[in-house]
């Protein structure tokens, strides 16, 4: 049995280490969410409301903007508010549908709202689209099923 364990501990890392490969960071993606809801609601995002939001420093959100630049996630302009490029915010479209489905699946089991949405920022990163696609089939079948 602890082999098992053992031997699920060590497939599970190899495959952590090799799905990093191409993965976006979970902090871009936190970025992401942020940019793609302050362009929804305000038309723009500045650097001080993602610093406000992420609750972090304007200048580590100046440096996060650059990289995101350079990978052409966004525009940036400086002194601009930031602008998500096409890449960006079809990414961050999937990243809001992940996060419905995730939390659509957790408050179907019973989990309060509050907590569902904390526990799906915190698991929504680590799951494969395959597996959340998973999970929103099975939803779907379950809602069939319901009379």
């Amino acid at each position: 049995m602890e082999q098992n364990r053992l031997e699920g501990l060590r497939s599970a890392h190899i495959r952590e280490m090799e799905s990093r490969i191409g993965r976006v960071s979970s902090r871009v993606e936190d970025f992401l969410e942020v940019i793609v809801e302050l362009e929804d609601k305000n038309g723009e995002a500045s650097v001080s409301e993602i610093a406000s939001h992420l609750a972090i420093s304007r200048p580590s959100v100046v440096r996060m903007l650059r990289k995101m630049a350079k990978e052409g996630w966004i525009e940036q302009i400086p002194y601009r508010p930031v602008k998500l490029c096409p890449k960006g915010r079809e990414h961050a479209e999937w990243m809001r549908e992940r996060h419905s489905i995730l939390f659509q699946f957790l408050t179907g089991l019973g989990i309060e709202e509050t907590t569902a949405h904390h526990e799906t920022e915190g698991i929504e990163h680590h799951l494969s689209e395959n597996t959340v696609r998973q999970i929103e089939k099975m939803m779907k079948n379950f809602e069939k099923r319901e009379p």
